[in-house]
């Protein structure tokens, strides 16, 4: 499954938990950019017809939930065999791990947790969701304290089907309800007996009932009873010692009543005045028992019957003889009076027939069939066969409003006049539209999805706007309108955040030539915002630097932004003029003479500065420059983009020109330099075929090179002698260093 999409949005990445039905994967909803919980039905059951549709009714049952304390449910669905179920991702940790780590908790912590699951089960049961499965594998805590109960409709589909299959009952035996164990009907109180066994083992670090076999420990479920945890625990307070014993009563009726009024007790079991409160008695079961077998005294004849005196005996005696024998001459009176009396009747039911049968006349009608039909055709159905109506209206997802669901009676005669009942549609039942503005779009699908609006009826329009990236700013249907899930199509205005687009570039541009470009980009110069300092890079009145955002950042509209003014040079910077000697290739033809110049104002990267074109003889051009104390220039005179000529600069060199001493460098054909300010002795440079020498000074540098016949040269380098020879190049590089 690891790689597998579902569904298209839904990547599996890795497999995170799984039991005995199903298996949990970590995900990625592609479409909503978060991660998700996959939980995915083993391959066992995906051919059981009955268990997958019990299970995709009760997962859409659970999906109904919407509680800060329940895993939320986002999506059901199907991929050829695989059945899975879409749920929120908890990042954090399993009561079962914590009980393991730390058990026994503290009171506080334990009942902290308790109420959590409380309120899920009180959310719950009030959707007629019955968990079933309550343990501490199936309480999740997350990172921030939070208390997640999941599972819910997956407990009650695998039992049913179990059940229905086997006979058998399928669930955590250590946390069965005993009426669970016993297979009859599981309602509130099982959740409830379920959540006083997890209180149990919070708060002893070990499990009520313990037995060599699962059917070991459900017997101990129904015989035997609990032992208190105080005996386990001594630091259990009393006020949470009867919660806990109340909660795991064998008989239901003895447990709480629902979920809210455990959650109630729970509220107030720790505070002062209830700690040490009195411990529970319950009534033996024994006594609350009325069919128990019963030793009880026999009633004997005439036990209860009020006795009678003897002279009462004697007079009923004499009573008795006289009536006796006056029935005796009477009793051929009354059987002559009822005969006379019968008779009688009998002739005037032969004479009064004729007359019934006359105001027997009226004819019974058809009652005719009105299923489907709209209301007002029914209606006028019914009045021309002269029968009269009422009308219930009922909720239905399946037939249109206003029209009939079913009549009673029907396929049958009445009397005119007679009812027939007629139930009508009323439509789906609405539900309010939630409020959605200002949450983030992920959160309001979720929230859609859970009402039962499908993901395809959810249209999300993208804008512009000052809010941050992601919230819904307005939606269609308005909050609190009536909707019909199944058919209404919602509209999510959502904001892009503010607009962006690329800074444009303001160095190089003068201040009011920026304040210009800011304004026509609907930017803002800031408060305070043009500071002045000097540099190398820019001319006086030039932008050095725009801040916080550079050229081609992300800018939004009404952004302030911050310049830099340069104030020329700085005090310490040496600008100079001088005189660069060039000289075509060859003799007699045409040379294209470039000068590139690094400096100062460029951080010592050569760049083009003049082209002079069709240089036929050694000549001179001017060049502009900036040295500083820390940083020399570099002059490369290029013929025919052949180097003939290096020149570098110095900060020693300005301050010499600056004192009177001129800086003149002479082409390099005449054979020699002008001497350097700073002493050191000139360099000669040498045409081919000729033989030259030189002596550096004290740190200088000398060379020499021979021609193209044979010949010598030597030198001194700080002061050690040195000799060579070779043949000289057409044309040599001059370099001057100060001492």
């Amino acid at each position: 499954m690891i790689g597998k999409q579902l569904g298209g949005r839904y990547e599996i990445l890795e497999r995170i938990g799984g039991g005995g039905m199903a298996i949990v994967y970590k995900g990625l909803d592609i479409l909503l950019h978060r991660h998700v919980a996959v939980k995915v039905l083993r391959q066992q059951y995906v051919h059981d017809e009955e268990f997958i549709q019990r299970f995709r009714r009760e997962a859409q049952a659970a999906a109904s939930l919407s509680h800060s304390n329940v895993v939320s449910i986002y999506d059901v669905g199907q991929e050829e065999d695989v059945h899975y179920i879409v749920m929120e991702y908890i990042e954090g940790t399993t009561l079962n791990e914590l009980i393991k780590e730390k058990a026994p908790l503290q009171v506080e912590e334990a009942v902290h947790v308790a109420s959590q699951i409380c309120d899920a089960l009180d959310h719950a049961h009030h959707n007629q969701i019955i968990h079933r499965d309550i343990k501490p594998h199936n309480i999740l805590i997350g990172k921030n304290g939070r208390v997640k109960v999941t599972d819910f409709g997956i407990a009650r589909a695998v039992t049913s089907s179990t059940i229905t299959q086997t006979g058998s009952v399928v669930g955590s035996v250590h946390y069965f309800s005993p009426e669970h164990a016993k297979g009859t009907f599981t309602g509130e109180q099982s959740d409830l007996y379920s959540l006083g066994i997890v209180m149990y083992q919070m708060l002893t670090g070990r499990l009520p009932f313990l037995g060599e076999s699962p059917i070991s420990v459900a017997l101990k479920h129904l015989q035997e009873e609990v032992e208190d945890p105080r005996k386990v625990n001594p630091l259990i307070p009393q006020s949470v010692e009867n919660i806990i014993l109340k909660a795991m009563r064998k008989n239901p009726a003895e447990r709480y009543r629902s979920a809210k009024q455990m959650l109630e007790d729970l509220d107030s079991c720790l505070q002062p005045h209830r700690r040490n409160e009195a411990k529970l008695n319950f009534l033996d079961e024994d006594e609350l028992d009325e069919e128990k077998t019963r030793v009880i005294p026999a009633i004997r004849p005439g036990q209860y019957m009020p006795p009678v005196s003897d002279e009462e005996d004697d007079e009923t005696e004499k009573r008795g003889d006289t009536a006796v024998a006056g029935k005796k001459k009477k009793r051929w009176v009354k059987p002559v009076v009822w005969i006379v009396v019968l008779l009688v009747i009998l002739g005037a039911m032969w004479y009064a027939i004729p007359y019934l049968k006359t105001f027997s006349k009226i004819q019974d009608v058809d009652v005719p069939t009105v299923v489907n039909k709209p209301l007002t055709e029914a209606q006028k159905m019914l009045r021309d066969a002269k029968l009269d109506y009422d009308v219930v209206q009922e909720t239905s997802k399946d037939v249109p409003k206003d029209t009939v669901i079913r009549q009673s009676p029907m396929d049958m005669k009445l009397k005119p006049n007679s009812k027939v009942t007629l139930y009508v549609s009323k439509g789906v039942e609405l539900q309010k539209m939630l409020s959605l503005t200002g949450a983030q779009l992920a959160d309001a699908k979720s929230k859609l999805m859970n009402m039962g609006i499908a993901g395809d009826r959810i249209a999300v329009d993208q804008q512009f706007v000052d809010e941050a990236a992601g919230t819904v700013i307005q939606q269609v249907p308005a909050a609190n309108d009536d909707i019909d899930p199944s058919t209404v199509s919602v509209k999510l205005t959502v904001s892009k955040g503010r607009e962006t687009f690329k800074m444009p570039d303001l160095v190089g541009l003068s201040e009011a030539e920026a304040r210009s470009r800011i304004t026509v980009s609907n930017l803002k110069l800031a408060k305070d915002g043009i500071s002045v300092e000097p540099s190398y890079k820019q001319p006086k009145g030039k932008v050095i630097k725009q801040f916080p955002y550079e050229y081609n950042d992300e800018v939004s509209r009404g952004e302030e932004i911050g310049l830099i003014i340069s104030s020329g040079l700085p005090s310490d910077a040496g600008p100079m003029t001088i005189q660069v000697p060039i000289k075509p290739l060859k003799d007699g033809a045409a040379s294209t003479v470039k000068i590139l110049l690094s400096d100062a104002t460029n951080d010592n990267t050569p760049v083009e500065y003049k082209t002079i074109p069709n240089v036929t003889k050694a000549t001179t051009t001017e060049v502009k420059l900036v040295v500083a104390p820390d940083k020399t220039a570099t002059i490369q005179v290029k013929a025919d983009n052949t180097l003939t000529d290096l020149l570098t600069v110095t900060y020693q060199d300005y301050q010499a020109q600056k004192n009177g001493k001129p800086f003149n460098p002479v082409p390099a054909t005449t054979g020699a330099t002008t001497p350097p300010a700073g002493g050191a002795t000139p360099t000669t440079t040498t045409p081919a075929g000729s033989t030259g020498n030189g002596t550096s000074g004290t740190g200088g540098t000398g060379g020499a090179g021979t021609g193209t016949g044979a010949g010598t040269g030597s030198g001194t380098q700080g002061g050690t002698p040195a000799t060579g020879n070779g043949t000289a190049t057409p044309a040599s590089t001059t370099t001057t260093k100060p001492k």
